[in-house]
């Protein structure tokens, strides 16, 4: 594979039209309860939804979102005006939320959905299902080098979406805005592409982000590559479009700021109170970080979002260690990664006769982890960064996929926050770290 990648003038700058969302908050400001309720009601008030099919889609539980104050507006409002409420969970690849997840996400009692959002169907993106899935058309080769910046050459891709999406009158994405490793900042149409897409464009988009690097692509404001195809995709989608998009204090479930219209407009405006939250600035790198994780994260592949947002303010030649005692796996879902192992962008693209049949996604995956480096056939790979597993993953493991290993027993974090080369992110995997 070559990478023949030719920026254009909608990457890494604003579309530079103003946003037609309704919006509230700011990036100082801290949203209470009934502000946001009042939001959540006054806009789906002012919206054409009497009498149709709406489909709202949400985040899994890796996403930081009150999500139970918001669904209670959400149905309070709709429940009894539209035919049919339909929520679906946006797990892309991920694993399947319990019943007990569930109700806890979205603030129920357990077994009792019905109870308190009656008349509300609440389902799983089942991606191991294929019956999930309707076909919306192709995105073709042509168009696909051109939205790709160059990046994709003789390639198309199908375009497939969880048919309860496609079946409704309205989709409304409900979710949160963060600095992203594969598109630059998450939300929007994300939550269709790969919220709830097929495998396909899953693939596509996470290996065009991989070819990039996360530590370009990472917080990168505007249309990118990534989100210029999503938004393409989206644009196959019958259902009308739109989206609630949140922008969370990292950490708690107090909100910054909400936007409500189009899925392209109100990813707009909240992107842009998330880079002003989300993103905070070091004046030198350091030689050390410590991602401390939430148990929200369940395994590596999402845990990895500890070295995506941390990488950019380590030196050449440091380590970031995430620790995360309560992880067991390195990936539920993709066991296939354990085959590959982490690996850097060009220890892929530079034998890729040897790995263009795996799947993309998985390659992505595993260079967004491993972060920055060289190969050639010479010197072998060469990585910017150690990458330690401070998990309850074992050893042999854990050195078997090219990552470093560390018994989290023998973790000390007062110790590390005392160390002047070592900084401790006790809450990591939303705010992104740079240097100045």
């Amino acid at each position: 594979m070559t990478l023949t990648h030719s920026t254009d003038e909608s990457y890494g700058t604003d579309p530079g039209r103003p946003s037609a969302a309704r919006f509230v908050g700011g990036p100082d400001q801290r949203l209470d309860p009934e502000e946001v309720t009042s939001f959540v009601t006054e806009s789906l008030a002012a919206a054409d939804l009497d009498g149709r099919s709406v489909c709202l889609v949400v985040p899994d539980g890796t996403r930081t979102c009150p999500l139970p104050l918001i669904i209670r507006a959400v149905h309070a409002n709709l429940h009894g005006r539209v035919s049919q409420l339909t929520t679906i969970i946006a797990l892309g690849t991920h694993q399947g939320m319990s019943e007990v997840h569930l109700a806890r996400h979205l603030g129920y009692q357990a077994g009792r959905s019905e109870a308190t959002y009656p008349g509300m169907t609440i389902l799983n993106h089942e991606s191991w299902e294929p019956s999930t899935f309707t076909t919306l058309g192709t995105i073709g080769a042509e168009r696909l080098h051109e939205l790709s910046g160059g990046l994709m050459s003789g390639v198309s891709v199908d375009v497939r979406i969880n048919r309860h999406v496609a079946e409704a009158d309205v989709a409304i994405v409900i979710g949160p805005v963060f600095p992203h490793e594969v598109v630059g900042f998450s939300g929007g149409n994300k939550y269709f592409f790969p919220g709830v897409s097929g495998q396909e464009l899953i693939d596509l988009s996470h290996w065009v982000g991989a070819l990039i690097t996360s530590s370009e692509m990472i917080g990168t404001r505007g249309v990118t590559p990534v989100r210029a195809l999503i938004n393409e995709a989206a644009t196959l989608i019958p259902t009308q479009r739109m989206a609630l998009c949140l922008v969370v204090a990292s950490g708690t479930e107090t909100l910054h700021a909400a936007a409500f219209g189009t899925p392209e407009d109100a990813w707009a405006a909240c992107a842009a109170v998330s880079a002003e939250t989300h993103v905070k600035y070091f004046d030198q790198p350091v030689k050390r970080v410590l991602s401390i994780m939430p148990t929200r994260y369940e395994d590596i592949w999402t845990a990895a979002k500890g070295f995506y947002k941390l990488e950019p303010i380590v030196a050449d030649g440091g380590e970031v260690i995430i620790y995360a005692p309560h992880i067991t796996a390195i990936s539920v879902m993709h066991p296939h990664i354990a085959e590959i192992g982490y690996h850097n962008r060009d220890y892929f693209v530079k034998q890729w006769d040897r790995f263009s049949s795996q799947p993309w996604g998985d390659l992505a995956h595993s260079t967004h982890l491993r972060g920055q480096g060289t190969y050639d056939d010479v010197d072998g790979e060469r990585n910017r960064v150690t990458v330690t597993l401070a998990t309850g993953i074992p050893e042999a493991e854990v050195r078997a996929v090219n990552l470093n290993y560390l018994d989290p027993a023998e973790i000390d974090i007062a110790e590390y926050e005392a160390d002047p080369d070592t900084f401790v992110e006790p809450h990591a995997g939303e705010v992104l770290y740079r240097l100045r």
